[in-house]
């Protein structure tokens, strides 16, 4: 008896396994796997402006990818894609905010509000009954 494989589970999410026969440990969109290699060449491009040397094995720039990668992937996901988080940081950031100090109202009492006797009748009596 053959039994069949999960993977279309994994295929409707869009995630890769790994090479065929050999699964990956992590199971990650690919998404993420574009994003980590942009981050990491932008990373590596930084810090060869910065030093003017880049490492045999970059060691310091692919756990800074890792990190800003599963930052990033905190808000991004399938109900929330790149296009709207990166509109919504825009939008954020352009607008300015207050100060933060508080802003009163004035409020209105009847104490502050006065009347002047000609707009105001006098009480009947024969209304009072």
């Amino acid at each position: 008896m053959r039994l069949r494989t999960d993977d279309d589970i994994y295929r409707a999410r869009l995630l890769y396994l790994g090479p065929p026969g050999y699964t990956l440990p992590v199971h990650l969109p690919y998404g993420q796997y574009g994003a980590f290699a942009a981050i990491l060449a932008l990373f590596m491009l930084l810090r060869w402006a910065f030093t003017g040397d880049v490492d045999l094995f970059p060691a310091i720039e692919i756990s800074l990818a890792l990190v800003a990668t599963s930052l990033i992937f905190r808000y991004v996901d399938a109900d929330r894609p790149a296009t709207t988080v990166l509109r919504t940081l825009l939008t954020d950031w352009k607008h300015t905010r207050g100060d933060g100090r508080e802003v009163r109202i004035p409020a209105f009492t009847t104490r502050s509000i006065r009347l002047r006797p000609t707009l105001v009748e006098p009480v009947r009596t024969e209304e009072r009954l």
